[in-house]
């Protein structure tokens, strides 16, 4: 399946159960040796009555991560197409928070993303000042240089970094770079916005474990999210990815930052098989 081109091999495992190890999912996600995906995304029984489904997903390095919003719209399409629940909206339980998802007529797919996290011990993000946009040195080409960027969570880390020229950005460079800072313990999904106008970014994301990809649907949230925090963005944003386009919506009540993130895009099946392991 495929959310705006950011790939995933789905696997029902609601009524079994298959251990993967991460050199087999290594495995499985080379696109010239496997099957070839970004993440692996896994539908699991419900772990308690208040959800539907528990939701795993890991990289295409074998690392499990906590998060995916393009997966989760196709989590949605999946359960429905194979008849697992008729229920909508879906609730679905992920590593470290609770997802609700909604689809409509169109087939389309609203994600409820959660709130946004600053908490710096919650991103994880080392952090010695109180302020929301940070200033960090990297090397990059041999030279240090000074890089400005948000630091959140939504459900995963990001580092949103605002740029003039998205074409003539060194995504991947800078990508890992910032992505392998000893200020991000656990790695970070590093994207790149250019501001349109206040209801529209071009946005590129360097994903951790799995390197740019054509579309990052969290990563679409916290660049809103960033972009609402400076000020440049209205609460309902059209994000042009490569892959194709999704609508954020962060609707902050007053000055509080403890409003959900909702996300909308499609979802797509692309084909089903067998493989023996």
């Amino acid at each position: 399946m495929h959310g705006l081109g950011n790939d995933f091999m789905v696997l029902d495992l609601t009524s079994r159960t298959v251990d993967l190890s991460a050199e087999q999912i290594r495995t499985l996600s080379h696109r010239q040796f496997g099957i070839g995906f970004d993440q692996l995304l896994q539908i699991l029984p419900p772990s308690s009555p208040e959800v539907d489904f528990n939701y795993r997903i890991y990289n295409a390095d074998g690392d499990e991560v906590e998060h995916c919003g393009n997966g989760a719209r196709c989590f949605a399409k999946f359960v429905y197409d194979k008849g697992l629940s008729d229920k909508n909206p879906l609730t679905v339980n992920t590593v470290n928070r609770v997802l609700v998802l909604h689809s409509d007529k169109h087939g389309e797919v609203t994600v409820d993303m959660g709130a946004p996290e600053f908490d710096p011990a919650s991103i994880p993000f080392a952090n010695d000042t109180s302020e929301r946009q940070y200033s960090r040195s990297i090397d990059l080409a041999g030279e240090s240089r000074a890089l400005e960027f948000v630091a959140l969570s939504m459900g995963n880390p990001h580092a949103v970094i605002s740029v003039e020229d998205l074409a003539n950005t060194a995504v991947k460079d800078i990508g890992e770079a910032v992505g392998s800072h000893p200020d991000f313990p656990e790695g970070v999904n590093v994207g790149f916005m250019q501001i349109l106008s206040r209801n529209e970014i071009n946005l590129r994301v360097y994903e951790r474990g799995a390197g740019e990809t054509l579309a990052c649907g969290t990563g679409a949230c916290a660049a809103v999210v960033a972009g609402c925090l400076l000020d440049q963005l209205d609460d309902n944003v059209k994000v042009n990815l490569t892959g194709g386009q999704l609508t954020v919506c962060w609707q902050q009540e007053g000055q509080e930052d403890n409003s959900p993130v909702l996300m909308t895009g499609p979802a797509t099946t692309v084909f089903e098989g067998i493989i023996e392991i």
